[in-house]
C-alpha cells in the first residue's frame, strides 16, 4: 500500500495543466456579460480579516491559512485523520468491464460503514478516482431505482476507479450529548477518509482524486474539497452553494448541518423571529460569512456547479469571488457553473459532470 502523505502542490501537475477546455463545457466557465465582474454583497475572500488587501500569490497562502483556521474555529475540530482506513470486503462480483465490491470501509475513529461500494474498472492503472456521496451508496452504483444520480457506475465505464458512500455513519461525533462538531465538517472528514483509503491503493493515481454528490451529497463534497486539499477536483450538484434563507432546500441552519447547538431544540425551517438561527450557523450569519470563502479554498483546484432549481444563473456572484482568487494565482477555467431547470440531474448535465472529470483528472 502506498502512504496517503502529500499535498497540495503535489497536484500541479497534469490536472492542472492550461489545456483548452472540451466544448461540453466551456461555454459555462466564463459568467454571462450581465454577471462578469459582478460580486454581489459578499465580503471579498481577497482581505484579511483586519482588512488588509491581498495582492500577490504569497499573501494569499497566509489567508486561506486565516480562512481554514476560521471555519474550523467554528465548525469544531476534526479527529486525527486516519492514514490506513480499514477496507473488507462483504462481497465481490464482475460485471461487465469492471469489478464492483461491497465494502465495509473505516470512516471515522471506531466508526466502519457497511454503506459502501468500490468499483474498479479491467486493465491496468493507475486509474483517476472519485468518491461519490449520497444518501445511499446503492445509487451512486446504479442498483435499486432506476435515476440519473448513478455517478460512479457512469465514470467506473469511463475508466475511473469510483467509491460510492451512502450518509456518515451517526450525524453527530461522536455522540449527540457530546457532539462538538458541526455535522456537515464531520461528513467532510468521513470523505476525506474515503479519499485516503483510494489514495492507498496500488491502481490509484493519489494526485487524481475527485469528488461528488448530488443535493445533500452536494453539500457533503462541496465541504470536503474545500475543507481538504487533498481533493484534486469537485462536482457539487445543486446543493445551494451560499446560504440562502428564501430557498428551505438551502437549509444549512438545520442542526444535521451547520445550527448544532448543545441543549437546544430547534424546530425545522427557515429562520425566523419565532425559529431563530443556532449553533455556528448564527454566528457566521452575525459575522456576515458565507460558503464564499469556502469556495476560494478550493483554488487553483477545479470546481463546478451543476446548478438547477437551488443553484441558478445568480450564484455567478459568489463564485466571481472563486475566479478572482484563481486569477490572482495564475489560473483561468477553474470555476464552473452548468444549468438546468429542475433540481435533479438531466442527461445533459451529467454528460457535462463526466467531461469536468475526464478533462481534469485523466491524464494527459
Amino acid at each position: 500500500m502506498r502512504s496517503a502523505t502529500f499535498f497540495l502542490i503535489a497536484i500541479t501537475g497534469p490536472i492542472l495543466a492550461d489545456e483548452p477546455l472540451p466544448k461540453i463545457l466551456a461555454p459555462h466557465f466564463k459568467p454571462p456579460d450581465e454577471y462578469a465582474n459582478d460580486f454581489g454583497g459578499y465580503k471579498s475572500p481577497l482581505r484579511l480579516n483586519d482588512g488588509t488587501e491581498i495582492k500577490t500569490a504569497d499573501d494569499w497562502k497566509r489567508r486561506r491559512q486565516e480562512i481554514l483556521k476560521t471555519w474550523n474555529d467554528l465548525m469544531g475540530p476534526w479527529p486525527k485523520r486516519i492514514e490506513n482506513p480499514k477496507v473488507e470486503v462483504i462481497e465481490k462480483e464482475h460485471v461487465d468491464n469492471y469489478t464492483r465490491q461491497h465494502i465495509r470501509l473505516e470512516v471515522a475513529p471506531d466508526r466502519m460503514t457497511e454503506d459502501a461500494y468500490l468499483l474498479v474498472p479491467d486493465g491496468k492503472g493507475p486509474f483517476p478516482a472519485v468518491v461519490v456521496v449520497f444518501y445511499d451508496a446503492a445509487t451512486g452504483v446504479g442498483l435499486g431505482k432506476k435515476t440519473m444520480r448513478d455517478f460512479a457506475l457512469q465514470l467506473t465505464r469511463r475508466g475511473f476507479v469510483t467509491l460510492s458512500l451512502g450518509s456518515a455513519p451517526e450525524t453527530y461525533y461522536p455522540n449527540l450529548e457530546s457532539c462538538k462538531l458541526q455535522p456537515l465538517s464531520y461528513h467532510a472528514y468521513v470523505a476525506g477518509n474515503c479519499r485516503t483509503a483510494l489514495a492507498n491503493r496500488d491502481d490509484v493515481d493519489p494526485k487524481r482524486i475527485g469528488i461528488v454528490g448530488h443535493s445533500y451529497g452536494g453539500k457533503w463534497a462541496m465541504f470536503a474539497a474545500c475543507l481538504d486539499d487533498q481533493f484534486a477536483c469537485c462536482v457539487t450538484s445543486d446543493p445551494g452553494i451560499v446560504f440562502d434563507e428564501k430557498r428551505s432546500n438551502v437549509n444549512y441552519w438545520e442542526p444535521w448541518y451547520l445550527g448544532f447547538e448543545p441543549g437546544i431544540k430547534r424546530k425545522a425551517g427557515i429562520p425566523s423571529d419565532k425559529n431563530p438561527r443556532t449553533g455556528p450557523y448564527k454566528t457566521m450569519m452575525e459575522q456576515g460569512r458565507d460558503l464564499h470563502e469556502l469556495h476560494a479554498l478550493m483554488a487553483p483546484r477545479p470546481f463546478l456547479v451543476s446548478g438547477g432549481s437551488e443553484d441558478l444563473v445568480e450564484r455567478w456572484k459568489p463564485l466571481n469571488h472563486s475566479i478572482a482568487v484563481n486569477k490572482l494565482l495564475g489560473y483561468e477555467n477553474r470555476v464552473g457553473l452548468t444549468l438546468r431547470k429542475g433540481h435533479d440531474p438531466t442527461e445533459e448535465s451529467n454528460e457535462q459532470l463526466y467531461a469536468f472529470f475526464e478533462h481534469f483528472l485523466k491524464a494527459k
